[in-house]
């Protein structure tokens, strides 16, 4: 068995392999606090309760954006896993061309993202990855599977924190769709303008990207946590899939540990 790991600002994400098969995925939230005993704790816990056994795992890869829980995260799988993970980092075989000013700016789940939906939903056209994540991303792939740009918006949960932290009256609400953009009570104005306001920023940006591109014949693909509620309320999404990531970080284990 091996072990996905996908670090964000807001979840770890964790996905166990038995070959081909994915065994069990989780995520827990993000804590800069936490030590590697903790997480490892956390971790054994988890992998327990969903028939796991740690001796199993031999190997693993960590997609990482938060650079100072990076240590930590290595520590906990050296003590609790015995294993040495690789990580998305420059020399990692990816076979992705990244053409943009410095390579070296892009996110490791940038890359993964766009590794995956190459392998997975490539046809030989251009392709968006948008990544619901703590920022919203769009990531944008060429005919020739190139890495050509992208953009960065902010993410739906830190505008909601931004919108209630910022105003004295207003509630903390779920993020769901209303049944109405004319909404009739504060609870709804919010989700109306959350959900609504993120669905036309997301299909403006997709249309700009076509127009440059200059064509429409494009595959949108979402993933991330909040892809299938923007995706109900917009025609341009062709894919949602919330595994896109573990699936990428999975297809570079396996193509930098082939013998």
């Amino acid at each position: 068995m091996m072990i996905c790991i996908d670090i964000g600002n807001t979840n770890i994400k964790y996905a166990i392999y038995e070959g081909d098969v994915l065994r069990v995925s989780f995520r827990v939230a993000t804590d800069f606090k936490k030590t590697s005993d903790e997480y490892g704790a956390q971790l054994t816990g988890m992998l327990a309760a969903n028939g796991v056994d740690v001796k199993d795992i031999n190997g693993g890869i960590i997609s990482s954006v938060v650079p100072s829980l990076d240590y930590t995260i290595d520590k906990m799988c050296d003590l609790y896993l015995h294993i040495k993970p690789l990580h998305i980092a420059p020399g990692l075989k990816s076979g992705l061309n990244i053409r943009c000013d410095d390579a070296r700016e892009v996110g490791a789940d940038r890359i993964v993202n766009c590794v995956s939906a190459i392998v997975g939903y490539g046809d030989g056209n251009p392709m968006i990855v948008v990544d619901f994540g703590t920022a919203t991303t769009f990531n944008i792939i060429s005919a020739n599977n190139e890495f050509i740009g992208g953009v960065i918006a902010p993410g739906i949960k830190g505008s909601l924190d931004s919108l209630v932290n910022g105003t004295a009256k207003l509630p903390r609400v779920e993020i769901e769709a209303p049944k109405s953009v004319i909404a009739k009570n504060t609870v709804t104005n919010m989700q109306a303008g959350i959900v609504f306001g993120f669905a036309g920023l997301v299909e403006y940006i997709v249309k700009r990207i076509k127009k440059e591109l200059k064509t429409t014949n494009v595959k949108t693909i979402a993933t991330g946590g909040f892809s299938n509620i923007i995706s109900k309320e917009i025609e341009c999404i062709d894919v949602v899939d919330k595994l896109l990531t573990l699936k990428g970080l999975k297809y570079l284990y396996d193509l930098n540990t082939e013998v």
